[in-house]
C-alpha cells in the first residue's frame, strides 16, 4: 500500500493510496479515509463552513474549540480552533506547500538573526 503525500503541513496530511483508491487525512489525533467523491464533498463543507458564525455563537464561553463539524455519527463532534480549522482547511484544500518542494527563508516557521 503505497501513500502519495498530496498536501502536508505541521498538523498534519492528506495522501492518496493508488492501490485502494482512498484519500487518507491524518490530522492531529484524526485519521479520516475518503473516497474521491467523499473528499470531494468534504471539501466543499469545509470550505462554506462559516467560522465567524461558530466564534461569536461560543463567544461567550471557556470552551476553547468553537468550530463543530458534525459526523454522522450523533454522539462524535470534531471541534477545532480557529487556527487548526484554518490548517485542516488548507490540507483538505490542498492549499499547501507541497512536501518534497524547496522552501524559501519565509517558509521556515523560525526567527532568523542575522550577526
Amino acid at each position: 500500500m503505497c501513500h502519495k503525500v498530496i498536501a502536508k503541513n505541521c498538523n498534519g496530511q492528506l495522501a492518496y493510496c493508488e492501490s485502494c483508491q482512498l484519500y487518507n487525512l491524518q490530522f492531529n489525533n484524526i485519521s479520516i479515509e475518503f473516497t474521491k467523491k467523499e473528499l470531494q464533498v468534504f471539501q466543499s463543507f469545509v470550505s462554506e463552513l462559516e467560522v465567524e458564525y461558530w466564534q461569536a455563537m461560543y463567544d461567550r464561553t471557556p470552551i476553547k474549540r468553537k468550530i463543530p463539524i458534525q459526523t454522522l455519527q450523533k454522539n462524535l463532534t470534531l471541534v477545532f480552533n480557529r487556527q487548526e480549522f484554518s490548517a485542516l482547511k488548507d490540507l483538505v484544500l490542498q492549499d499547501t506547500k507541497k512536501p518534497f518542494t524547496v522552501l524559501s527563508v519565509p517558509d521556515v516557521d523560525y526567527v532568523f538573526f542575522l550577526n
